[in-house]
């Protein structure tokens, strides 16, 4: 058995051993979310420490576990704390609980993080929808032996962000006067910030938003076939952008600022994407 899907097994194996839940929806929270699980009615939390072999996240802020439970009547399994490639793990640890979410029964990734904005007129503390990504400052994480069982070889990335899951977020938005902007997101490797001329270069390449993260995860669920939704919280604009020199507990601070509207945003959309997948809704057609 190739080693990374063995290893997917093997945890999925610890899970199931101490949880018995089928999710239907994915959640990754980002910075300025780690609160979001208060929101979610919750059925068993389990510690990435309780997983046998699963990598855990050291970032400060980052709990550090799943959660499963209700966002009314939709079942979820949240992510409190991802890791990083920055951290030292492999892109194959990296995704490796995207990859265990689905195989848990998630049809539905739902991506947040906090972001520096490139996007001209971007302040601290709006918020984002993905519509498309640049992952090719990062190891893809499909790279090695193909995991057949997960999914094709070469696996079409045209439309990684769902158009239906998007018009389900803007119209969130709308409805509870969030005011939402749209772009593309690319993703670097950190730990460091970027330099001005870096984000000169993103800019260039038509990105609208930087960050350290979530490119990737999208890569992996896209393979497996998930459907994927994402949004940005703008926590800083870039370096170059802003004359500030950037820090992490500054960005903390603003992704925390912004944590009520971007909670609301996460968690009516997700009452509305659990609506479609059982058919209740008209909100994608």
């Amino acid at each position: 058995m190739n080693e990374v899907y063995e290893k997917l097994q093997n945890c999925y194996k610890s899970i199931r051993k101490q949880i018995d839940f089928n999710p239907r929806i994915a959640l990754v929270l980002g910075s300025g979310l780690g609160e979001f699980g208060d929101r979610i009615s919750v059925e068993a939390v389990l510690d990435y420490h309780e997983i046998e072999g699963f990598p855990v996240s050291t970032v400060p802020g980052h709990k550090g576990r799943f959660l499963f439970g209700f966002i009314e009547d939709v079942p979820v399994v949240c992510m409190q704390g991802r890791v990083h490639y920055y951290e030292g793990y492999s892109m194959q640890d990296v995704v490796l609980p995207i990859r265990l979410m689905k195989q848990m029964g998630a049809k539905v990734l739902f991506l947040t993080n906090a972001s520096g904005g490139i996007q001209q007129g971007m302040r601290a503390g709006d918020f984002m929808l993905i519509t498309g990504q640049i992952a090719s400052f990062v190891p893809s994480p499909l790279i090695g032996a193909n995991l057949n069982a997960l999914g094709t070889r070469f696996p079409d990335m045209s439309h990684i962000y769902d158009e239906d899951l998007q018009r389900i977020v803007k119209k969130t938005a709308y409805d509870n006067g969030i005011d939402l902007k749209q772009g593309v997101y690319l993703q670097m490797s950190g730990p460091q910030y970027e330099t001005p001329e870096e984000v000169s270069m993103c800019r260039t390449l038509g990105a609208d938003a930087v960050g350290m993260s979530t490119a990737c995860e999208a890569v992996a669920a896209r393979h497996m076939g998930m459907k994927i939704v994402g949004i940005s919280c703008i926590s800083n604009a870039a370096a170059g952008i802003s004359p500030n020199p950037l820090t992490h507990d500054e960005i903390q601070k603003t992704a925390d600022a912004a944590a009520p509207k971007f909670q609301t945003l996460v968690y009516e959309s997700i009452v509305t994407i659990g609506r479609c997948l059982n058919g209740k809704s008209e909100e994608t057609e």
